[in-house]
């Protein structure tokens, strides 16, 4: 094997580190993108969470008024649930004739 032989496994050697290099470029890039993904899963559950603590206080608040007021909570949420059911039925139906026949 003459200078020919060692000039072609230069060859194979450079095409084999360019290709780690390649591999190891993408998995820095696909770290990133992992790590940016849980920094994002981070702040949307926190944000859920606090909604979630937004909306318990705005129910005391509301179901406090409510009493005061007379008014029965699990009556009006029962009727708001039927409307919405309605509703919802209406969209999926667009061709039905419910409004002609009333």
């Amino acid at each position: 094997m003459g200078v020919m032989g060692l000039g072609g496994t230069a060859k194979k050697l450079q095409k084999v580190t360019d290709m780690a290099e390649d591999v190891y470029t993408r998995m820095n890039d696909l770290r990133d993108q992992v790590v940016q993904m849980r920094e994002t899963t981070q702040e949307t559950s926190d944000r859920v969470e606090r909604l979630e603590r937004e909306t318990a206080e705005m129910r005391a608040i509301l179901e406090a008024l409510a009493e005061n007021e007379d008014i029965n909570v699990a009556s009006v949420t029962a009727d708001a649930h039927i409307i919405e059911a309605e509703a919802s039925d209406g969209d999926s139906t667009p061709t039905s004739s419910d409004g002609d026949e009333e």
